[in-house]
């Protein structure tokens, strides 16, 4: 199976047409309509049902799909790091973050002060979850991650990143919570309340004094922003912490009392080798923080 092949299967895989994808890959369509056929032959499976207006994938070509974008992306990121410019350090810096004090604080300096010393070397953000960013670790799609506290490190090298991050409840500014300047276990037990799977469940036990069976829990989430949205539509509370959002008109933040508050970690593969340019940048972060 050849990388060219996959590149092809991408773009029909998002144009949902052979015939646009033929075009923007600048092959003829019974070119490109052979490839494809060729490769449904070779992987033993159908990958499209094809219908009069669009391709729709079937399972085996969204798993295909996926499984290629990672192969792709992978390959890409190889030339990057390999990219000469003579004496100078070129390359590309993956870095998977969620959104935190950290990431809005700590990073941008970090960036900052590398781009000053290796100006020719570029960085890619992938924001997601922290399942997501260790799965794309593990397959070398990234080269370093900033996750939240409690996570399992012992597969990774790590240093610990000086912002606490604080944990509140996001609410509407007229509702009446919002006249607290915190907010008490005592204060949320009977309302609606939107979780994120990130706040450890023995520490919220300890908080609401070992009784969570009796929450009134309307939905769980993994990004703040989709918690934000709700919390607009006043379907609930959201615990979210002080630095995964920028201020949205008509919601405010207020801390949980007592203080609720984690870590973040900046962590990359062990024993994996990387790229020059990756080197540099864990060598700046390791001195930034006496690791």
């Amino acid at each position: 199976m050849e990388l060219r092949v996959l590149r092809y299967y991408l773009a029909v895989a998002r144009e949902e047409n052979i015939t646009r994808a033929a075009e923007i890959l600048h092959i003829t369509q019974p070119t490109l309509s052979r490839q494809m056929s060729e490769l449904e032959e070779e992987l033993h499976t159908r990958l499209f049902e094809r219908t009069n207006r669009k391709i729709i994938l079937t399972e085996s070509g969204l798993l295909l799909r996926r499984r290629a974008e990672e192969l792709v992306a992978l390959a890409d990121k190889i030339e990057q790091d390999f990219l000469d410019s003579g004496d100078e350090l070129t390359g590309l810096i993956s870095i998977g973050t969620g959104v935190s004090a950290a990431v809005s604080e700590t990073l941008p300096e970090l960036l900052k002060e590398y781009s000053q010393n290796y100006p020719q070397v570029q960085f890619e953000l992938h924001t997601g979850t922290a399942e997501g960013i260790k799965d794309k670790l593990d397959k070398g799609l990234l080269d370093v991650g900033i996750l939240m506290e409690p996570v399992e490190v012992e597969k990774y090298e790590f240093v610990r990143l000086p912002q606490k991050e604080i944990w509140g409840i996001l609410m509407p500014e007229d509702d009446p919570l919002a006249q607290k300047t915190e907010i008490t276990p005592a204060a949320l037990r009977s309302l609606p309340l939107i979780v994120s799977w990130r706040i450890d469940e023995r520490e919220a036990k300890a908080w609401f004094g070992g009784d969570t069976g009796r929450l009134n829990i309307f939905c769980t989430y993994d990004m703040a922003d989709n918690a934000a949205l709700l919390v607009e539509r006043r379907l609930g509370y959201a615990f979210v912490i002080k630095g995964a959002l920028k201020p949205i008109p008509g919601l405010v933040f207020r801390p949980l009392y007592p203080e609720v508050s984690n870590t973040s970690v900046m962590v990359w593969k062990k024993y994996q080798p990387s790229s020059p340019a990756v080197q540099k940048f864990l060598e700046l972060v390791r001195n930034a923080y006496r690791v």
